[in-house]
């Protein structure tokens, strides 16, 4: 019997026991993935015992779980009425509130009476203030919090990010740098003040902080691997080179990517290969698939094809029947645009992305569009290749479809998307809901690319592209190389999200 089965056992066993034995096994259920069906047994069991908290704030997790913000907040609140003075609870009730999309701000204000010292309800409350688009505020309150207590790195990342859309061209590193100021050995805020930079691809400033970080704490490996990625990125491959020839073997996917980049980079697609095709374990290994995948279609292995060149893998669905006014989506998801600045450590160029989980929201409009996009993943999902063994997008287990993230990107000007993967999911996607006027000098401005990626392989080609047009769905695995032309004058408005890699049977 698997440890599922096991929890699913226990959990029906548990339906009309006391309140404090069922909770122990929707614990172990939602552990297992269980919460669509521990939802149906904890409400029963709310109405025999509807003064226990408990059992709301369980309901209100596993709804959670199940992306169903609107009725966990519901159940949050029922909690939060039943025992005011639980922290947990007023935190969830905030939280879940500002999911849903509804006023989090005095939720977050009360959360934070109840537990001051609690790092994630103050994040919780800015990220409240941004979206009710009081950015530049939020950024003032964080940055005193900061004052405060300098050693906050969670604090400190969530600064910059909230700055850099907020404040376009305003300092992202303001805080860690009076932070290092008052502590010069701290290794974390240097750390943090070096992923800052790398986050922003600027690779420029990168090697100033490097130099300054050498300077507070002599040579490093980990210095000289940070300065080696950044004179890669540059262009100054043969620089890089003699720095990672010094440096021990990677021994993580992440690691070795920088290794295989610059490989590439120089043409050597012996080392890159084997780099690409070694096993490191783990989770890390994921990142690797992106670059085996450039390889070897570059080098004619029919691998290439096994792992994306069928033509089942990219998919385009219209879902405009099934959405009502486009103008009425598009104005809503206009209005969720609170910043103006580009996202850090995002593809988005010349644009803004939204914050937090789109397709959670508890709006009409969102929910009819989440539910066309997921009919459209499970239309996806059922045409797709047999399983194959070690293949990161034809698993076994299909039914677990979840969504890992979603936003929405609004591009002008001359914005698009550098070419990227999205390597922890397992499937990715592009709808389009509003796209700029066609360009007749540039016949594919504004087209979704696969297979490209132009930051290490400027001349590699696209071995397919997708016409954006309003209503129309791209579906495709989340390791492909993916990004979209740039475009003329004009508003380019995408949803994308991603569903994230199935449990393991």
């Amino acid at each position: 019997m698997s440890t599922r089965t096991a929890a699913l056992d226990r959990l029906l066993a548990a339906a009309n026991a006391d309140a404090t034995t069922l909770l122990r096994s929707v614990q172990v259920a939602l552990d297992q993935g269980l919460a669509q069906q521990a939802e149906p047994i904890l409400v029963a069991t709310t109405q025999r015992y509807p003064l226990d908290h408990r059992l709301w704030q369980f309901l209100g997790l596993v709804r959670r779980e199940l992306q169903n913000s609107e009725g966990a907040h519901e159940a949050f609140n029922a909690a939060a009425r039943l025992a005011p003075s639980d922290p947990l609870i007023a935190h969830s009730q905030a939280r879940t509130a500002l999911e849903a999309g509804f006023p989090a701000v005095p939720l977050f204000n009360r959360a934070r009476q109840l537990a001051p010292g609690d790092g994630s309800v103050a994040l919780g409350r800015i990220a409240a203030l941004y979206a009710e688009g009081q950015g530049e505020l939020a950024c003032d309150q964080l940055a005193r919090l900061l004052d405060d207590d300098p050693g906050w790195i969670d604090g400190h990342v969530a600064f910059s990010r909230f700055t850099a859309q907020s404040r376009p061209g305003a300092a992202i590193d303001a805080t860690l740098r009076r932070a290092i100021a008052l502590h010069p050995q701290a290794g974390a805020l240097w750390q943090a003040l070096i992923q800052t930079w790398m986050s922003a691809r600027d690779y420029s400033h990168t090697l100033q902080i490097v130099t300054e970080a050498r300077a507070a704490f002599g040579p490093d490996p980990e210095l000289d691997r940070i300065e080696a990625a950044c004179l890669s990125e540059l262009g100054e491959a043969e620089a890089a080179q003699r720095l990672l020839d010094r440096l021990p073997a990677p021994t993580d996917g992440e690691n070795a990517c920088w290794f295989i980049r610059n490989a590439i980079r120089l043409g050597r697609m012996d080392q890159a290969r084997s780099l690409a095709e070694a096993s490191y374990g783990g989770q890390g290994e994921r990142v690797l698939w992106p670059y085996r995948a450039l390889i070897w279609r570059l080098n004619g292995d029919p691998r290439w094809e096994w792992l994306e060149g069928r033509p089942e893998m990219i998919r385009t669905f219209d879902i405009r029947s099934e959405l009502g006014s486009m103008d009425e989506l598009a104005e809503l998801l206009r209005a969720l645009h609170t910043g103006n600045g580009q996202p850090l450590d995002q593809s988005v160029r010349g644009g803004s992305q939204t914050d937090g989980n789109l397709l959670v929201r508890a709006d009409p409009v969102i929910r009819r569009l989440r539910s066309a996009l997921l009919d459209a993943v499970h239309q996806y999902v059922a045409a797709l290749p047999l399983p194959e063994p070690g293949h990161p997008l034809l698993v076994a287990n299909r039914d677990d479809i979840r969504i890992a993230g979603s936003w929405s990107v609004r591009l002008s000007g001359a914005g698009f998307h550098a070419d990227h993967v999205h390597w922890q999911g397992w499937i990715s996607s592009a709808f389009y809901v509003v796209v700029p006027e066609p360009d007749r000098l540039e016949p594919e401005s504004g087209w979704l690319a696969f297979g490209e990626c132009r930051d290490v392989l400027p001349d590699f080609r696209a071995f397919r592209t997708v016409e954006p047009k309003p209503g129309i769905l791209a579906l495709f695995p989340s390791t492909l190389w993916h990004g979209t032309r740039p475009f003329g004058n004009g508003e380019r408005m995408t949803v994308a999200y991603d569903i994230a890699r199935p449990r393991e049977l």
